[in-house]
């Protein structure tokens, strides 16, 4: 009979450790699906755009495209790439490759996002002698802090899904 470790160290996919590590890594993916696909939809709405305008304005990377298009114009765009990266994190069970490339591409959205917390006016509360993030913009931001390591997570499984393989070389 063989021990606990045993089938562990196996790979054994019985029991309830597995079938709740399925569940859970099911929600992480598509609940990122929903969230980027619902919140991108958010961003069509006039209300939307302009809760991003002052994150937006005060970031190094973003606010050169309010001199380019309207806010709502920016707030549209970034919608776009949220749905369109929340679709192809779906892909995961018929073309886990361009999920893959989906969850890169929310990483890389949630460390832009991530920025706001130290460009944006606000975000700290001072007084306490630590800085507690503000309801708003803050607690609102720090979310995204998880959201990135659920892409970072579907990124790396759907790599694997995928077949992709590190190559390495030794030198002789």
């Amino acid at each position: 009979m063989a021990t606990r470790m045993e089938n562990m160290n196996s790979g054994d996919t019985t029991g309830w450790g597995y079938t709740l590590e399925n569940i859970g890594a099911n929600i992480i993916r598509y609940g990122l699906v929903i969230i980027l696909l619902w919140v991108g939809a958010l961003k069509f709405t006039a209300y939307e755009a302009e809760g991003i305008q002052g994150l937006v304005a005060n970031s190094p990377l973003m606010s050169w495209m309010l001199g380019v298009m309207s806010v709502q114009g920016v707030s549209m765009l970034i919608g776009t790439v949220e749905i369109i990266l929340g679709l192809l994190i779906a892909t995961r069970p018929f073309a886990p490759l361009v999920s893959a490339v989906g969850s890169v591409g929310a990483a890389i959205t949630f460390l832009i996002t991530l920025t706001f917390v130290l460009t944006t006016p606000g975000v700290w509360q001072p007084g306490y002698g630590f800085p507690f993030p503000s309801p708003m913009p803050g607690q609102f931001l720090l979310k995204d802090l998880l959201s990135l390591g659920a892409a970072i997570w579907t990124a790396g499984e759907a790599l694997r899904a995928a077949g992709w393989r590190e190559t390495r070389t030794t030198a002789v």
